[in-house]
């Protein structure tokens, strides 16, 4: 038995280095619609993905904190420079951040002024209510305005669409 305390000690630490590196270097993806795939996924994984004109979802896979929010801002610049149509709305798919801090807060102002000064709203889908709940007390929701935030990537997609005339039909909406 105490030959094996070592051994656990060891894959303890390894998994708390993997979990604060996950939370510092997190995954985040530029999603899209894949043909008869339910939902928007990871233009990375699915490469056929078809992008909709103008329009950028971005997702961002980890709490947002002091220790990654800079990394979160230039990730988020970076999709709205490689979109291949000029971009008029950004939106962050943020069902997996399960938290935001004040440094946060600050780099989301940051970007949405930023996106503001090259005529790119920037809006939320998904957000969990606790997350909402910490924008509020930071100030966000009147500075930003509660109208940028959408319960479900699909609504964020609509009011989009019936803002934005682009050329697009949706797999889904021909039964696919």
């Amino acid at each position: 038995m105490f030959g094996a305390i070592p051994g656990i000690v060891l894959a303890i630490v390894i998994a708390v280095i993997e979990f604060l590196w996950d939370g510092w270097r997190p995954h985040s993806a530029v999603l899209g619609r894949v043909e008869r795939v339910k939902g928007y996924h990871d233009i990375a994984r699915y490469p056929d993905a078809r992008l909709i004109p103008g329009l950028v979802l971005f997702r961002w896979d980890a709490p947002l904190f002091f220790a990654n929010a800079e990394l979160f801002h230039g990730r988020v610049l970076d999709a709205v420079a490689n979109s291949p149509t000029p971009v008029r709305r950004l939106v962050i798919a943020a069902e997996p951040v399960t938290s935001v801090d004040v440094t946060a807060a600050d780099a989301i102002c940051e970007l949405h002024d930023t996106l503001h000064a090259a005529k790119i709203e920037l809006c939320f889908a998904e957000m969990k209510d606790p997350v909402k709940d910490k924008l509020k007390r930071f100030g966000l929701f009147t500075r930003l305005g509660e109208q940028i935030f959408f319960a479900t990537l699909g609504e964020a997609v609509s009011s989009y669409l019936a803002t934005h005339p682009v050329e697009w039909v949706d797999w889904e909406d021909r039964g696919f």
